[in-house]
């Protein structure tokens, strides 16, 4: 394979002795597909991708470890009426110390006329986008439009994508940032500060009764104690739980739950590793997708309590892989 991005296998005769044809199978690169990303093509591939989720079949994810259990890795399959693939999202925690992102993800597309592998994109940089599309596209359908006032709990590298994303969804004009210590929130609102949003370093209790629209995007395990209070929320606000994504994961005070109404990506995952897990089971689980399509409403009341848990799914992956494709002039 080459850093063209194409390579020939060949191919055993098949069984009635003719030779097979060959297959090319493509290659695209964490460069390519981070210098095709941006937050237009995200958003309309997650639109695309929810809106799937009604009519077409959402597979749930497996999360598992590594050798190292330190070392874990999700399996997001997908498919269309179309299309197929898996998308392999990996976090290792030491690479920093190798100079490299603890997050990354590697897309496979399936050629559909034999089974094989098509296609192979790296999209560790294009999944930021990806995640923070599916975050802005609960904001817009679920936050008061008149919310102004972000507050983000997590300084990672998520943090900003997020931001961004919601920003041009809602019109921001305040973000409050939540980190576990006050040298990285003050580090990460001066960041934010210098992207050209207004952004300062608060605590937890602050950030909730500020906050029109809050957005979690943390490491967050049931062995921490919750992010913040249940009561320290007002009325009206919305909430997207972003870093709850396998089992032992938890942000949210689980007696916010009681309060809202809760949508998210796929509720049979929800409830398997997402922040619902830990929702009494009376809870109600709105599929995003139906919201978008207009089969069910989001928010009825500007007092309502919103809660979009996003654990993640492959059909989003998939029509990212998809649309970085069609920008390059290719088609499966």
């Amino acid at each position: 394979m080459t850093a063209a991005g194409s390579t020939t296998h060949p191919v055993p005769a098949s069984a009635s002795g003719r030779p097979a044809t060959a297959r090319r199978l493509l290659y695209v690169t964490e460069e390519q597909t981070a210098a095709l990303v941006d937050e237009d093509l995200a958003m309309e591939a997650a639109r695309t991708a929810f809106a799937a989720t009604v009519d077409g079949t959402s597979f749930p994810s497996l999360a598992v470890h590594g050798s190292d259990p330190r070392n874990r890795f999700t399996l997001k399959p997908s498919a269309s009426a179309t299309h197929a693939g898996v998308k392999i999202g990996t976090y290792w925690p030491d690479n920093p110390e190798h100079g490299l992102p603890r997050h990354h993800s590697t897309l496979l597309l399936f050629d559909q006329t034999n089974g094989r592998i098509a296609v192979v994109l790296e999209v560790g940089g294009a999944n930021a986008y990806r995640t923070a599309a599916a975050d802005a596209l609960a904001v817009d359908l679920l936050a008061r439009t008149d919310s102004t006032t972000l507050a983000v709990f997590g300084t990672g590298h998520q943090a900003a994508y997020e931001v961004e994303a919601v920003s041009r969804t809602r019109p921001v004009t305040e973000v409050l940032v939540v980190g576990r210590t006050a040298e990285r929130a003050e580090r990460t609102a001066a960041a934010l500060t210098a992207n050209g949003h207004h952004a300062r370093s608060v605590d937890a209790e602050e950030a909730c009764s500020r906050a029109d629209v809050i957005v979690t995007v943390t490491t967050a395990t049931t062995d921490d104690p919750p992010l913040f209070e249940a009561a320290w929320v007002r009325p009206g606000t919305h909430i997207s739980c972003m870093g709850a994504d396998g089992p032992g994961k938890r942000e949210l005070p689980p007696e916010l739950f009681g309060r809202a109404r809760v949508f998210c990506d796929l509720p049979e995952q929800a409830r398997r590793m997402g922040e619902s897990r830990h929702a009494p089971a009376r809870t109600v689980l709105t599929p995003l997708g139906e919201v978008l399509t207009g089969h069910t409403t989001g928010r009825i009341d500007d007092n309502d309590i919103t809660v979009f848990d996003s654990s993640g799914i492959g059909v989003q992956d998939l029509y990212l892989g998809l649309a970085l494709l069609k920008k390059m002039d290719i088609s499966l």
